[in-house]
């Protein structure tokens, strides 16, 4: 049975033994040095980043695209950090691909440095090093594609002449982000990154980051992604990131949105004006899995405008922020259940920013704010669906049907008809994580699997993006739903049947080199 193995023999079994999935070994990582959780962990006494983090981007920057892993690998057994590598992997994204022409495709190699170290702090401590190797791999291509599209953009250096001073740089930012004005934004972040508190400046960019639907959502990601890369790597570096993100912000199609009204900007001018019909006490409403399925229905066949209503409605009759949430949540999986492709994949890894802000922001305007834009973007991306090809009549009701009576398989059984039949394996993860059991037991096996296969198969950065916010949420999601939430994202989870990324072969040849 699939709940005898630990989460390391699932990555060590394999080729020796012919067994899950065929996975391959993956012990020859032992020969790096283990990294630990303390590494990954925000410590706030830990010593910040020594100098030497500039000529570690330059070697990642100019060392070609074959030779990085092993280079990486050499420097990792003379002494060199997780931070460190974590750090300068970030930095050179930043620093040299341009999030333009709009937040996503190559920029992918800057908004999935913390969804890797997120699959890194899930692994076990002698493997932590892999989706780090996969995200340096993947950095290359993307500082390639930038060269191509962009002619080699590189981010310059500020003038430090015309950078506002500490008591102007925030109303020179906002004056500036409302007017979308680069070239202010650029400057007036500067001081600001230099001067002001990591909590005033977060507070700003969770605002900025969801006020429009431009780049299917990536705004909302990078501002979410890199503010935690930065937990990790240290605020010493906030300089570039806040620049690169300000930039990206910013960016739009046409003439200035501000003297316009699009579409993309709509509903989050409405819903300022809405946030402010919530009752004051609106977060002490209880969690109520009967008007979650009530609100379900709303956001699978309402107007982002009489949905965002809805929810202040229900709001004052008592229903508590974690009843919209686990409706939000369950509809992003819904609409990957009915077209799994590339908009409904960022329903639900939108609606994982949007969550992570709510979670981590300290203003109760901003937070009512979240929760309506997330009801604006999962129906914003319900009707952006409808020209990407065909919409499946599918519902989260359709996982239930089968015979519960009937065998719910293995989790190799599971993931290995994935790739053939998603539904059919859907709704065998259904009634395999209901069958009597521990179900924590049951859902982290799962997981783990998934993860590996992530390790193994993905590759793209939307494999990474997607897993690891699938498996951040299902713990945000009430016991209740969590088993619907996990079961509706399997459609974009990595089969065991697709072919091996080879990554894994490369980086034990680095090693070994």
């Amino acid at each position: 049975m699939f709940s005898k193995y630990t989460r390391r023999d699932l990555l060590k079994t394999g080729a020796k033994t012919g067994g899950l999935f065929g996975l391959g070994n993956l012990g020859f990582l032992s020969q790096l040095t283990p990294v630990s959780a303390a590494e990954t962990k925000l410590d706030p006494d830990v010593v910040r980043l020594q100098p030497e983090i500039e000529p570690l981007v330059r070697l990642i920057e100019s060392t070609p695209r074959a030779r990085l892993l092993a280079e990486v690998a050499d420097r990792i057994h003379k002494g060199l950090s997780y931070r460190e590598l974590l750090a300068a992997l970030f930095l050179a994204g930043v620093k040299n691909v341009e999030p333009r022409p709009s937040v996503g495709f190559k920029f992918h190699t800057v908004l999935v440095v913390n969804s890797a170290h997120l699959a890194s702090l899930a692994s076990p401590a002698e493997h932590r090093w892999l989706p780090i190797f996969w995200a340096l791999d993947y950095y290359k291509s993307a500082e390639a594609q930038d060269v191509k599209e962009r002619g080699d953009w590189t981010m310059k250096a500020v003038d430090d002449r015309s950078v506002p001073a500490a008591h102007r740089a925030k109303a020179a930012f906002v004056q500036a982000m409302d007017n979308w004005d680069e070239q202010a934004a650029d400057l007036a972040i500067t001081g600001l990154a230099r001067t002001a508190s990591v909590g005033e400046i977060y507070e700003l960019f969770v605002r900025y980051g969801v006020r429009d639907f431009r780049s299917i959502g990536h705004k909302a990601i990078y501002v979410a992604n890199s503010f935690r890369t930065l937990q990790c790597i240290g605020w010493q570096h906030a300089e570039p990131v806040l620049r690169s993100l300000a930039y990206a912000l910013i960016s739009h199609e046409g003439d200035n949105p501000a003297k316009r009204d699009s579409d993309a900007d709509r509903p989050f001018r409405a819903n300022v004006e809405l946030a402010k019909k919530f009752d004051p006490n609106w977060v002490d409403g209880k969690t109520d899995q009967k008007v979650t399925a009530e609100f379900l229905r709303t956001l699978r066949d309402e107007s982002t405008e009489d949905a965002c209503d809805e929810l202040v409605t229900l709001s004052k009759a008592g229903a508590g922020p974690q009843t919209f949430w686990d409706a939000l949540h369950v509809a992003s999986g819904e609409l990957l259940m009915r077209q799994p492709g590339i908009v409904a994949l960022h329903a639900v890894t939108s609606t994982n920013a949007l969550r992570y802000a709510y979670q981590t922001s300290e203003s109760d305007e901003s937070r009512r704010l979240l929760l309506l834009q997330g009801v604006a973007f999962v129906t914003m991306f319900r009707e952006a669906m409808k020209s990407r090809g065909k919409i499946q009549n599918l519902t989260i009701n359709d996982l239930e049907q089968g015979n519960e009576a009937s065998d719910e398989g293995s989790v190799d059984e599971i993931l290995a008809e994935l790739s053939g039949d998603p539904m059919e394996s859907a709704r065998k993860l259904m009634r395999y994580l209901r069958k009597p059991a521990d179900d924590s037991v049951r859902s982290q096996e799962f997981m783990n699997a998934a993860r590996v296969l992530v390790f193994l198969k993905g590759n793209d950065a939307h494999d990474y993006k997607f897993s690891s916010a699938v498996m951040e949420d299902y713990y945000h999601v009430s016991p209740s739903w969590r088993d619907t939430y996990l079961a509706s994202n399997i459609f974009k989870l990595c089969s065991s049947e697709e072919r091996d990324n080879k990554l894994v072969e490369r980086t034990r040849a680095a090693l070994a080199s």
